[in-house]
Parts: C-alpha cells; structure tokens; sequence
C-alpha cells in the first residue's frame, strides 16, 4: 500500500498547480455517437478505458436503450510519473472539443479512476495552462459535456472533490470514493480503491447520469 500512497501527495499537488495556475482522433460528422464517455484510465494499467471505465461504460449502455455509445481511451501515460496528468488532460480537452465541434449533439460524459480521475480535474477546472497543460476548455464545452464520473478521486482526499472544485461542472459530477479508500480519503483500505466495480458505485454513478444529466438528443 505504501508504494501508492506515497504519489497522493503529488497528483493532488499537480492537480490543483494546474487548477490554479499527443495528437487527438477529430470525430467525423457522419460517425456521430448518442453518447461518447471520454475516460482516463488508472495508474499503471494498458492503454484503453481501463478495467472502472469499461465497467462504466458496460452499466450506461443499457440504462440508454437504443442510443449508441462510444468510448474514447484518453491517451496519456498513466505511469508513476505523474506530470504525465498534463498529457492527459490535453489530450482529453481535445478530444472534447473536436466532438463538439463535429458531433454538436452528442451528450458527452467524462470519466477518470484515481491518476485519470486527476486528469478530469485538471480539464474541467483549469481555465489557464501551466506544468505542461496547455489545452484549457472554453466555458462553452460545458454546454456539450453533459457529465462528468470520477472515482478513487485524489483531490477528494484534501477535501476538495470536483463536485465543489468546479462551478461549471460540479453540479453534474459524480466525485465517487469507496470507504476507506486512501487515495480519495484517509483511510487505509487500499483494497477498496481497485474495487469500485464490485462495490456498486460505479452502477450508481452510471444511473444518476443516466436519470438525470443525458439529454439523449436525436443525432
């Protein structure tokens, strides 16, 4: 456990330096999802959504019958070098704007678990660039993002979950952490942070924005 307590400090110190202070796919007209969930996955797993995010994603799908879904992998690290968040907030911010620009009534959903849920922070509350950030969202994404899941959350563990970090987004935020999880809280149950899955909140999360922040446009 204590390999992975030791880095709290710094994604939450990188986290909110932003907060203060690689190339992106552009989504084609013709190819435009209902929904898209632009997830970053946890530190030290392979590329992709990861095992929280595909289990995210697999509890949306059907809580939207009929409506279509696409994940998108944020590409950035998610090594134990964790300036590596900047590359993934960039990378994240892009892939937003682009589907705004290309799929304008798209609902998109940003996700992240633990280093992923820190990039989400970095994108949804920094207005200006820093520590390698250089792609901030102007004010009127949050017109297309329809919400936002985060779980073993860092910042949340400072007492600064997303849901109050920012005025734009945290109203449709689930800033989600287990019991005891050390990342996201000062507990020492390191086993409740690689079981959001298992516990529920990740179905929970996938409801809430289901019930009540999906616009499920027509396409």
């Amino acid at each position: 456990m204590t390999r992975w307590l030791k880095p709290v400090g710094t994604i939450v110190g990188l986290a909110t330096a932003m907060v203060v202070g690689g190339s992106t796919p552009v989504a084609s007209a013709a190819d435009c999802p209902d929904i898209e969930v632009v997830f970053a996955r946890g530190t030290d797993e392979p590329p992709g959504i990861g095992v929280v995010g595909q289990a995210f994603v697999e509890s949306l799908k059907p809580l939207v019958k009929g409506k279509s879904v696409r994940s998108y992998a944020v590409k950035y690290p998610a090594s134990y070098d964790f300036l590596g968040v900047a590359t993934g907030a960039n990378d994240a911010s892009a892939r937003v704007q682009a589907t705004a620009k290309n799929c304008p009534k798209t609902d998109i959903v940003l996700g992240g678990y633990s280093q992923g849920a820190a990039v989400m922070d970095v994108v949804t509350t920094s207005p200006v660039t820093g520590l390698g950030f250089k792609t901030p969202m102007p004010p009127a994404m949050a017109d297309h993002v329809s919400a936002v899941a985060v779980f073993g959350n860092p910042s949340a563990r400072l007492g600064q979950p997303l849901t109050t970090l920012s005025a734009l987004y945290g109203p449709k935020t689930a800033d989600m952490c287990n019991t005891n999880d050390p990342i996201c809280s000062l507990g020492r149950d390191f086993t409740s942070h690689v079981r959001y899955p298992q516990s529920g909140l990740v179905k929970k999360a996938a409801e809430w924005i289901a019930e009540n922040h999906l616009t499920l446009k027509s396409t």
